[in-house]
């Protein structure tokens, strides 16, 4: 039987960039030592509190069907956090959880594109970005933000690529994976100016609003004129270490929210409600629960930054948020892929390759901050000892 041309070619070239992260896996199940670098899963578990509210709200019999918007209380929580944080009234109505950040972005490109409609997003990107675009059958369009710009969007390529009339949605994504980069003010300004001057869909990737270590997160929503165009998407994943639960959200027009909860109950039909449960009692815990799954991050950046000191053989990309650093490779002669594959089967160390993450990356690597202190610094250790013999 044949299989529909939308699935046959999410993938575009059959490749989703993730072949080194599979190898290492399959080493560590063959029983090779493998430092693992490479996906943002934190190195601590979901809060044991989270998880015993999350046990008693399904003893306790929130087992069936629940709302499928969200529960109301989890909706005005997410809408009270994002108006505390941003300043920009937000209810309820504004809100719609959704099964992970992915389901989010899924549904903000199936709402914001037809089909053959052209979706506009930054090179480096989150892996599924382009499959996400593919898979509502939009025309993915990457657009490069070179590392000699510290990789932030040229404003001018955006306008150029917003004039196609086929263009109808922007994502981005701050503070940014894989590069660990937090958009500037005036890099948002003029984001939310080509939104404006070719009427496209802001979606607005933040699930790593939590984890900033210099600059501000500013979410566009808050520009003038932006929060009738802007789709935020968020998670509970990567703020409070619950990446298995699958809950995120999106954040709209409350137009737009009701159409997102129409296909929601066409397609996934909501949220289990002792999830939510937890996502609420996680969230009510406050800041300091999100602090404390952050600090590992910041105290692994400094970390970072401390170990290549002395040499300039390997770069840090400014590292001002999230739970990756991206090094620059480039003085070694080798291409990214090159590089990471070598340094899996010499060292026993899995990074990702740079070009994972779309071109613009080549010549870099993405390295996750997401084991134990000593066992990282020794990471960067043998990684830049390692680029060092590149060389010689």
């Amino acid at each position: 039987m044949k299989v529909s041309n939308r699935l046959n070619n999410i993938n575009g070239d059959g490749d989703d960039g993730w072949g080194l992260f599979y190898r290492s896996r399959k080493m560590i199940a063959d029983g090779v030592k493998v430092t693992e670098l490479t996906i943002g899963e934190h190195d601590i578990r979901t809060d044991r509190s989270i998880l015993d509210a999350m046990h008693a709200s399904a003893v306790g019999g929130h087992t069936g069907y629940a709302m499928i918007p969200g529960t109301d209380a989890l909706r005005d929580a997410v809408a009270d956090r994002i108006q505390t944080r941003t300043g920009v009234p937000t209810t309820r109505d504004n809100v719609m959880i959704t099964p992970g950040g992915q389901s989010a972005l899924y549904a903000t490109h199936l709402a914001a594109l037809d089909a053959g409609d052209t979706a506009l997003f930054i090179d480096p990107h989150y892996a599924t970005y382009p499959g996400t675009v593919r898979g509502v059958g939009g025309i993915p369009v990457a657009l490069k933000a070179s590392p000699d710009n510290d990789f932030q969007p040229q404003i001018d390529e955006l306008a150029a690529a917003a004039a196609d009339p086929r263009a109808k949605s922007l994502l981005i994504n701050t503070p940014n994976n894989p590069t660990g980069v937090v958009y500037s003010r005036e890099t948002l300004n003029g984001i939310a100016q080509v939104c404006k001057d070719h009427d496209l869909w802001l979606i607005s990737d933040e699930v790593y609003d939590t984890q900033v270590w210099d600059g501000e997160h500013i979410s566009p929503r808050t520009l003038p004129d932006m929060a009738e165009r802007t789709m935020v998407v968020g998670s509970m994943s990567k703020s409070h270490a619950m990446t298995g639960s699958r809950v995120g959200w999106v954040c709209a027009p409350a137009d737009m929210i009701t159409h997102l909860i129409n296909l929601a109950t066409n397609t996934n039909y909501g949220v289990p409600g002792f999830i939510q449960d937890a996502a609420l009692f996680a969230l009510n815990a406050g800041d300091a629960l999100e602090a404390q799954v952050a600090a590992p991050f910041e105290r692994r950046r400094a970390l970072t930054l401390q170990a290549l000191e002395g040499q300039n053989v390997v770069r840090a990309v400014p590292a001002q948020g999230a739970m990756y650093v991206m090094l620059d490779i480039r003085a070694t002669g080798k291409s990214s892929w090159d590089f990471a594959n070598a340094l899996l089967d010499e060292k026993h160390i899995a990074v990702m390759p740079g070009e994972s993450f779309g071109s613009a990356a080549a010549g870099h690597i993405r390295v996750a901050m997401t084991i134990d202190d000593d066992a990282y610094v020794d990471a960067i250790n043998r990684l830049v000892a390692f680029a060092k013999a590149c060389i010689t």
